[in-house]
């Protein structure tokens, strides 16, 4: 008669918690108080399930005290992302795009390809729209120039949705009729209520996996707009001076910075002026 296992562990100690968070803030950045950790035994549940451990206090012996944080690092922390993302997002930054970045852009940059960055990207929803808008304002006003979105993020998992471009219809409600039309490819079976963003549209999105608390960010040449929306909430001000300033150093002179509605640069030194609301351009 076959054993019936072990229930796993529900509960994360005090000890255990302090030495993840301590981890994961290392690693990360991301700040994990106290009040946090009954998200963290909920997230990592799986995990144990994954790796075979039957207690939380196994899975943290294993990660170390025998060296399994090198294997796991990668999921740890992609346990512990916050993904929030949708198309559009705070629209007044794609209105800004469109009516004064890109036509400042066109008129004192003579590049012939408008390199722009997702920096934390989440499932893919603010590159695409940003290529969306890219692409239908090239069109209309410079059709002899190109663009390219990079988009980065911190977790593999979210990296490989964003990748296939593939969404279920109700979150592309915000995206307006024509942009669905010329972007958008419905499934051809009705059942289906996923759609997918056209090849031409991904073709110019590029995905790769970075972290934000690397010491230099490795993403080629400098810059015309940078997309850092909705992830200094999530780090000290150490670390936001920390990315902010990286940031910076790879966004060209007159290029511009786009930060979440709730962040704010005030008290850090950079080479950037506010131009709108949560909006910079470099000095």
């Amino acid at each position: 008669m076959a054993m019936r296992s072990q229930p796993l562990d529900d509960r994360l100690s005090k000890r255990d918690f302090d030495v993840l968070a301590e981890y994961i803030y290392n690693y990360s950045g991301i700040k994990m108080p106290h009040t946090k950790m009954t998200m963290l035994e909920g997230r990592l549940r799986r995990r144990l399930r994954v790796t075979g451990m039957q207690t939380f206090d196994s899975y943290c012996d294993y990660l170390f005290k025998q060296g399994g944080i090198e294997a796991e690092a990668i999921f740890l922390i992609d346990a512990v992302t916050t993904n929030k993302t949708d198309f559009f997002r705070e629209p007044k930054h794609f209105e800004y795009m469109t009516k004064a970045a890109l036509p400042d852009i066109l008129r004192n940059f003579n590049d012939r390809r408008i390199r722009t960055w997702s920096s934390a990207c989440s499932t893919g929803a603010e590159p695409y729209t940003m290529a969306m808008v890219l692409s239908d304002y090239l069109a209309a006003n410079a059709p002899e120039r190109d663009y390219f979105v990079l988009a980065t993020d911190l977790s593999t998992d979210v990296l490989q949705k964003a990748q296939r471009g593939i969404y279920q219809s109700e979150l592309l409600q915000p995206v307006p009729s024509e942009m669905m039309r010329k972007y958008v490819m419905r499934a051809s079976d009705p059942r289906r209520h996923d759609m997918r963003m056209a090849p031409k549209l991904r073709s110019h999105v590029g995905f790769a996996r970075l972290n934000l608390m690397d010491d230099a960010y490795a993403v080629g040449d400098p810059m015309h707009m940078i997309f850092c929306r909705n992830v200094l909430i999530y780090f000290d001000k150490q670390t936001q001076n920390h990315v902010l300033t990286r940031l910076c150093d790879r966004l060209m002179p007159g290029g511009y910075l786009f930060i979440g509605h709730s962040e704010t640069v005030t008290g850090f030194d950079l080479p950037i002026r506010q131009v709108a609301n949560t909006i910079f351009r470099r000095v």
